[in-house]
């Protein structure tokens, strides 16, 4: 531990990183740590105000201060985002540890779907899956989630084959170990890492996947905020209040950028 605090400390990117990605977890949170405001409350006299001391981001058409809605919106935009990445997660390292492990005709069944998936853009299936769906946030984390799960499952399939020919994995099987306990004791633990620095990579990509359907109209209902929707509700004041896109789109961009950077330092960890 000592050694990672002090490689930590070597690389202020990574520390903004963190506290970026910490910045946005607590707002999803705890949102009254940083702003006491109703984000559904506007007061019209102070509508269209540019950022100032008392309103950090601006306020928009209606007199809601900006800054207060990006704050609660990350409740709901994480909350997709974090179910998914637990769906594409869990479903795609399911498929990938049991088609590495079984092989033979399952394994080739499971690969041709995981193919078909890759060969879709993970944001053109998520719009087709949220459409079947149905609106709503829930709806758009499955579907972000089923988009992205055939990455996990080639990616634990690999490290699956890897391990499965280690010697202490042909050992437990010579001495008699049911497959499923080889696969939960050893073969599971050896291949998780990659997949787990995959998944904070993830956690970026479902970020921007997810604002972007909620910019679409796919999330949450207007007035609750939601990071997508408040770029999507400040487009027609570009001209006069850049503002109201402005702030709540670097926002989605600060935490993508800090999620893949946390991934690289994980991923690298990990080799």
């Amino acid at each position: 531990m000592p050694d990672v605090l002090v490689r930590t400390r070597r690389k202020p990117g990574l520390i903004l990183a963190i506290a970026v990605l910490a910045f946005a977890l607590l707002a999803a949170v705890a949102p009254g740590l940083f702003t006491g405001q109703d984000p559904l409350a506007g007061v019209p006299a102070e509508k269209m105000r540019g950022p100032s001391l008392g309103h950090l981001f601006g306020t928009d058409e209606t007199g809601r201060d900006i800054f207060t809605r990006v704050v609660h919106g990350a409740a709901l935009s994480l909350q997709a985002t974090v179910i998914a990445v637990v769906v594409a997660l869990v479903a795609g390292s399911a498929l990938g540890l049991l088609a590495g492990f079984r092989g033979g005709a399952l394994d080739s069944a499971i690969m041709r779907c995981v193919d078909v998936l890759l060969a879709i853009p993970s944001i053109l299936l998520s719009l087709a899956l949220v459409t079947a769906l149905g609106f709503g946030t829930t709806n758009v984390a499955i579907a972000v989630g089923v988009a992205n799960l055939a990455q996990f499952a080639r990616l634990m399939r690999a490290e699956v084959l890897r391990v499965r020919s280690g010697v202490f994995v042909e050992a437990a099987r010579a001495g008699g170990v049911r497959w499923t306990g080889v696969l939960g004791r050893h073969v599971l633990p050896n291949a998780l890492g990659p997949v787990l620095a995959l998944a904070t990579l993830t956690f970026g990509t479902a970020v921007l996947e997810v604002s972007a359907l909620s910019f679409l109209g796919y999330g949450a209902t207007p007035p609750t905020p939601e990071w997508g929707s408040l770029v999507a509700g400040g487009r027609g004041f570009l001209a006069t209040a850049w503002w109201m896109t402005t702030f709540p789109g670097l926002t989605v961009a600060a935490v993508v950028l800090s999620a893949n950077r946390l991934s690289r330092a994980i991923e690298g960890d990990v080799r």
